[in-house]
């Protein structure tokens, strides 16, 4: 929402001037953060998990998902990323190959990308020809053994090239997933809160019709502060909570921290910078476009 925006300054002066605590104390920021985000997602993604950073929320997705499925095995998208911890450069593509290779329990999908990828905009189904690729591992790993517990993904593969996966294809993978009792994990990190314009979720491209089991959020959700958020079902948290181990974050959903990401979300809605994004995206696309008849060097736009 723009360097040092007065109102999160404001809102993080503010509350920290009156306390700060960590989250062992109950405080009505973490409720009332909780509640205005949930506005702005689907109605069964609704217990959350407040962190300190993106990398953390990936990691807290992950164990959720070997939780609740009693499986160990990810599928990823080729070049992904999705944090530093080590946890998450075993799911990552782009670290992973340039450190110790690929584990066991990693299987690498290729990205959907109709442009460049395996199947491309001429062909006559893309969406499921990509789709089939995510089931044929799930098949193979079945095969030896292996168990599914999540197809992890960003909704909008941005380190892999800003690839913006055809619609439908979360719908059909999330479908061969859920047969093989694992779970869906959309990665928002990079790509949340309004940055795609036409919606606040780069997963709601896919169409009303999808939703995620859990998702996760960072970066822009605090304006730099460091904040972060798991967001899931109900079934998915009881399956966690009931193996008797809390889930503690010394720091995570404190009131500062949710002070600020209300204001962040303050911000959002009164500067329209949604539709704003909508709006300067519209105008960036027409002109490269422009460009891209021009001059036959250029391959695509994104």
């Amino acid at each position: 929402v723009g360097h040092c925006h007065p109102d999160v300054v404001k809102a993080a002066h503010e509350q920290n001037q009156l306390l700060n605590t960590n989250s062992r104390y109950l405080h009505d920021n973490l409720i009332d953060y909780a509640e205005r985000l949930s506005k702005t997602l689907p109605e069964k993604l609704c217990i959350f998990y407040f962190l300190n950073s993106g990398s953390e929320a990936n990691d807290l997705a992950l164990r959720l998902a070997r939780q609740y499925t009693k499986h160990e095995d990810v599928i990823v998208l080729d070049h992904a990323y999705h944090g530093h911890l080590t946890s998450l450069i075993d799911i990552s593509p782009y670290k992973f190959r340039n450190l110790e290779g690929q584990k066991e329990w990693v299987h690498v999908a290729p990205v959907p990308d109709t442009y460049r990828g395996l199947y491309r905009e001429d062909h006559e189904d893309s969406v499921t020809a990509y789709a089939n690729e995510v089931k044929n591992i799930i098949e193979q790993a079945q095969k030896t053994g292996r168990k599914i517990a999540a197809f992890f993904v960003e909704s909008l593969p941005s380190v892999g090239g800003q690839i913006i996966p055809p619609a439908g294809y979360f719908q059909k993978v999330a479908k061969h997933v859920h047969k093989a009792g694992g779970v869906f994990i959309a990665d928002e990190i990079q790509v949340g809160f309004g940055r795609v314009g036409k919606h606040f979720w780069a997963f709601q491209l896919q169409g009303e019709d999808f939703v995620p089991d859990i998702v996760t959020m960072g970066k822009p959700i605090g304006n730099g502060h460091p904040i972060a958020c798991v967001v899931t079902t109900k079934e998915i948290a009881e399956a966690f909570a009931a193996t008797g181990v809390e889930y503690f974050n010394t720091f995570g959903g404190n009131p500062v921290s949710c002070a600020i990401g209300l204001a962040v979300l303050d911000v959002i809605e009164k500067e329209q910078l949604q539709a704003h994004a909508t709006e300067v995206g519209n105008f960036l696309m027409k002109l490269l476009k422009e460009q891209k008849r021009k001059h036959p060097i250029i391959g695509d736009v994104r």
